[in-house]
């Protein structure tokens, strides 16, 4: 009898610890490279992001599980799943079909999906009249993102100084972070305002109230397009596209020093995105993704 007591009591237990909230504390993260639904992804810094997309919804129901970097995830609050964004970052998101636009704050990994630029909590798909496939703008909003960079602590290990043999000297020159992006360490010098340094000191993480409602915006629904790469040569895109079969490549941006992207498109819909991304990843082209045009 005593037995079953003590496993009863045990089973409570674990069932208390399941339903209990994250306890670890909530930091900024970028992260390491990973692999998510068959495809690497490979974190980084951007407070310039101006992208496009299909939507996807995060599948979780019930709250109470730790995100990515620590907060707790709630499916009734205006939370979003990206693959390579810092985490928190708060992002615009345009539903370009319906033409509602609304904040959400980034604080997790995703979509697994390769097709799907964002994840979006129920209530926030909800608020965006989105579905899995919904046509997306995503904007990174700048100064509230830095601010909340600002405030969290950041827990990820450092590079540890390793002791070499001498070497003569060598030349090397310091290339300038894409547009947007730089490193977290070069975030935090003298950025801190007062008001976020004491949220620094605590586990908490920084709040930014975001409005609970989606704003009406003109609707620009486009064509979808599977896109496989970007390139200065043009013989180089065009090996790229007979690589696929059935891609084109075409140049863009100014006429001086055109850029050359290449393409599988225009598709209607999203499963016709879905079938022709599946084509081009098979092709090797890992960094193939939709986008919206």
């Amino acid at each position: 009898m005593r037995f079953w007591a003590v496993l009863a009591l045990a089973a409570a237990s674990l069932l208390a610890a399941c339903n209990r909230a994250p306890t670890a504390p909530a930091r900024y993260v970028i992260g390491q490279p990973y692999a998510l639904g068959g495809l690497w992804s490979y974190p980084r810094e951007d407070f310039a992001l101006n992208d496009t997309g299909l939507a996807a919804i995060i599948p979780d129901t019930r709250s109470g599980r730790a995100t990515a970097n620590g907060e707790v995830y709630d499916p009734s609050a205006l939370m979003a799943a990206h693959r390579t964004l810092q985490m928190p970052a708060i992002l615009r998101v345009t539903n370009l079909e319906a033409g509602r636009e609304l904040l959400v704050r980034v604080n997790d990994r995703g979509p697994a999906a390769p097709g799907r630029v964002l994840g979006l909590s129920r209530r926030a798909a909800e608020l965006l009249g989105a579905r899995d496939g919904t046509q997306l703008r995503i904007v990174v909003e700048a100064e509230p993102s830095r601010a909340l960079a600002s405030g969290l602590p950041q827990t990820e290990t450092p590079q540890l100084a390793i002791a070499a043999a001498p070497a003569g000297s060598v030349a090397r020159e310091t290339l300038a972070p894409p547009p947007g992006a730089r490193a977290a360490t070069q975030l935090r010098e003298g950025r801190a305002a007062p008001v976020l340094a004491a949220a620094a000191a605590t586990t908490a993480a920084p709040t930014i109230a975001l409005p609970m409602q989606a704003t009406v915006v003109a609707a620009q629904p486009g064509r979808l397009w599977v896109q496989a790469g970007n390139f200065t040569n043009r013989d180089a895109a065009q090996r790229q596209a007979a690589r696929i079969g059935g891609a084109r490549a075409e140049a863009f941006g100014p006429g001086r020093r055109p850029e050359f992207r290449v393409r599988v498109g225009p598709m209607q819909t999203a499963a016709e995105a879905d079938a022709a991304l599946a084509r081009v990843l098979r092709a090797g082209i890992s960094e193939a993704r939709i986008v919206v045009d």
